[in-house]
């Protein structure tokens, strides 16, 4: 096939899925969902990388079109201005009764231009974002608002997302009884969840062969290892190589995000790094198998089981009775996950 022809393919076969996924958006106001919405805990490093941001915002869409219900958003960097900028992005899309937790001697305490700036940011003397959580140490703790939360959702129901260090869900499983319910952690998570979707580790050949060590996993190495061994329930994991093919592209960014004045997500993304910019989409890309398992946008590996070694190196073994599988992506994929987080993410709230 020559390659002229070849383009006209490339292109039609793009054209066509951005438009599906813009009719199926531009639709949600009269959409309804047959299934309930996944109840979806998120826990993020918020304030190290910009796709953290991101995610979060494809969160609140998706929760926008009944697709789930963000029971809370913890956070595993340890730095004031984090959970701040989480409450900030949760009210500006009408979710501002959404708990926040946070971690107490925890790891990257640096503070970030994008999530520090957004919050202090005035206009006319009046916050330009408003929000009711000032200080990242006004916060609950993040173990003690998980057990809190996931005792009151019913059993088997709620899917749990990872998309930085595993601190807190490390932290979990070790917790004891308390006032929120009689369980050590490990058995509370094994009753009430009923998926972990984590960003963290790599999984292809290429990352393999490099023996590539992922930041996620070398950040907090004993609290991966954790998790990796004794989390009770499935875990699907999204490798850097995934969210590295998919890229969130600079143009969405510029010409999207303008529906209103002021817009968190586009101020962090310029914050973040000088534009314009395309970034990988490694955080997007668990949350959106989080909440859209079933949608073909990924395909499995089979089951088995990740081992994370002493330096931070994942290794996957293959096991019929694993609990573990990771994330794949073809080319017909890549175009088709990119296009949904670009609509998704750019897409205005529906706030309450």
């Amino acid at each position: 096939m020559d390659w002229p022809v070849m383009n006209r393919i490339v292109f039609r076969n793009w054209f066509a899925l951005l438009l599906l996924a813009v009719v199926g958006l531009v639709a949600w106001p009269i959409t309804t969902h047959a299934r309930e919405p996944v109840r979806l805990i998120f826990d993020t490093d918020m304030g190290n990388d910009i796709d953290d941001a991101l995610a979060l915002a494809m969160i609140h869409i998706l929760a926008d079109r009944a697709e789930c219900e963000l029971l809370a958003v913890t956070i595993t960097k340890d730095n004031r201005y984090s959970a701040p900028f989480v409450d900030l992005v949760n009210t500006f899309y009408g979710r501002r009764s959404v708990p926040v937790g946070v971690v107490r001697n925890g790891m990257t305490p640096k503070d970030s231009a994008y999530t520090r700036e957004p919050v202090l940011a005035t206009d006319n003397g009046r916050p330009r974002y408003p929000h009711a959580l000032r200080d990242g140490p006004d916060a609950p703790e993040a173990v003690a608002l998980l057990r809190k939360v996931l005792a009151q959702q019913p059993d088997g129901s709620v899917v749990m997302a990872q998309v930085g260090f595993s601190t807190n869900y490390a932290r979990l499983l070790d917790s004891k009884p308390d006032d929120a319910s009689p369980l050590e952690g490990k058995e509370l998570v094994r009753r009430k969840a009923k998926l972990l979707s984590i960003m963290a580790g790599a999984f292809s050949d290429e990352l393999r062969g490099k023996h590539y060590k992922e930041y996620n996993v070398k950040t907090d190495v004993p609290a991966c290892q954790k998790l990796a061994a004794e989390w009770p329930t499935p875990v699907v994991w999204s490798g850097y190589e995934i969210g590295e093919a998919i890229l969130f592209a600079a143009q969405c960014i510029e010409n999207d995000f303008g529906y209103g004045k002021h817009h968190p997500i586009r101020e962090a993304y310029g914050l973040y790094m000088k534009m314009p910019y395309d970034r990988p989409t490694w955080d997007l890309t668990a949350v959106l198998y989080a909440v859209r398992p079933d949608h073909g946008y990924f395909d499995l590996s089979t089951p088995g089981r990740v081992i994370v070694e002493q330096d931070g190196f994942t290794k996957f073994e293959p096991d019929p009775n694993g609990k573990h599988r990771y994330l794949k992506v073809n080319a017909e994929q890549i175009i088709r996950v990119k296009t949904t987080q670009e609509v998704l993410c750019s897409t205005p709230p529906r706030r309450k």
